[in-house]
């Protein structure tokens, strides 16, 4: 099979695969789901489960970052949201969930009037502090065009994970209007880890390993929510893109003489199907919203949004009705009552795992996949 196609006489492109178009193949061992490891770790700081909140206000609170961070996982509090715009965000959220779905422009216009509101410093470092308080590793994101206004508040309060995350991030960026973000000096200069994303091939992932990241989010983000396709015409098959970020990694490994970057896989990840075939492509962690949306403590009551929702001039992204499937311990470790991979995550790719003879991530992402037909 070719994976090179010619689309005209102008232009071939190459084949790329979704994660729901692969497949795990068991191989000759199988083991018992309790003898599995899921713990992974990036710089000093150890997870007993390879999952990160994603910094969606509809997902990640101050409370839910904490019972993550409880839960063996990190959760990822968005520096530019809700909590750092207002006191008392509840009621903020409860009118965003009660907005109306047969107007979708006017619910939008609604949400770019309420993040309208300005950031305050001071909630920033309140949300941390919060957060810290709690005895669990303290992460917040930051898109590249708010870090060099509000990193040394971020500082300042204390993070132990710091991440950038757009919905594509460069080495690199030119303009001709503001200071670009110089991404090597930045990370050079921090105290932190930082975890920078999203990318989608090869050479741009390993262009931003090469900046000093401890990490590289996979993908987009924003998972059932996001419209960038259909509105900018970007796409990465996540199947694909996993592997080709894995490969900038081992190169990377290589090329500076035993440095490792994290690849996290972040955007299209609803079920614990794809959390598992994620993992086994090359990614060492997931960032999830989906799939956490669904807790009953998640502050977006049954929906999931992200920032592309209320861009002030491009959104691409709407409120999504995701539901509530239990706990966010059923959501996590069960026992599930669904049959549609909702819930039971890490008990899943524990039993995915054990089914195909793998002992820890690190070996899980050397399982054999195969093409659906």
């Amino acid at each position: 099979m070719s994976y090179d196609i010619e689309l005209g006489r102008s232009k071939r492109a190459r084949r790329t695969f979704n994660l729901d178009e692969i497949a795990l193949v068991p191989s000759r061992r199988t083991r018992d789901p309790q003898d599995v490891s899921t713990h992974w770790q990036i710089d000093a700081y150890k997870f007993d489960i390879p999952v990160v909140g994603a910094p969606m206000d509809s997902v990640m609170s101050p409370a839910t970052a904490i019972a993550l961070g409880q839960a063996g996982g990190l959760g990822v509090l968005d520096l530019e949201g809700l909590w750092t715009r207002y006191e008392d965000p509840q009621p903020v959220l409860d009118e965003i969930a009660d907005l109306s779905t047969d107007n979708v422009p006017e619910a939008t216009r609604r949400m770019q009037e309420l993040y309208s509101a300005p950031i305050q410093p001071e909630l920033i470092k309140a949300r941390l502090a919060e957060i810290r308080e709690a005895g669990v590793i303290v992460s917040g994101s930051l898109s590249p065009q708010r870090v060099v206004e509000h990193y040394k508040t971020v500082l300042e309060a204390g993070v132990d994970l710091f991440v950038i995350r757009g919905t594509t991030v460069s080495a690199e960026h030119v303009s001709q209007n503001q200071e670009p973000l110089d991404l090597k000096k930045f990370i050079y200069d921090l105290d932190v880890p930082v975890i920078v994303g999203g990318a989608a091939g090869y050479t741009p992932a390993l262009h931003l390993m090469r900046t000093g990241a401890a990490g590289v989010l996979v993908g987009f983000g924003g998972g059932a929510s996001l419209r960038t396709e259909s509105i900018l015409g970007i796409h990465a098959a996540m199947a694909t893109a996993i592997s080709d970020v894995a490969a900038a990694r081992r190169d990377y490994l290589d090329e500076s003489g035993g440095r490792y970057v994290h690849v996290i896989a972040d955007g299209g990840l609803g079920t614990s199907g794809d959390v598992v075939k994620a993992i086994a492509m090359g990614a060492d962690a997931v960032m999830l919203g989906t799939v956490l949306a669904r807790a009953e403590q998640a502050p977006g009551q049954g929906w999931l949004w992200g920032a592309e929702s209320h861009h002030q001039h491009s959104p691409r992204g709407e409120r999504t009705r995701v539901g509530t499937v239990g706990s966010l311990e059923e959501v996590l470790n069960g026992p599930a009552r669904h049959v549609d991979g909702s819930s039971n995550i890490v008990g899943a790719l524990r039993r995915a795992m054990a089914t195909t003879g793998y002992s820890d991530l690190k070996e899980f992402q050397r399982a054999e996949v195969v093409i659906r037909d």
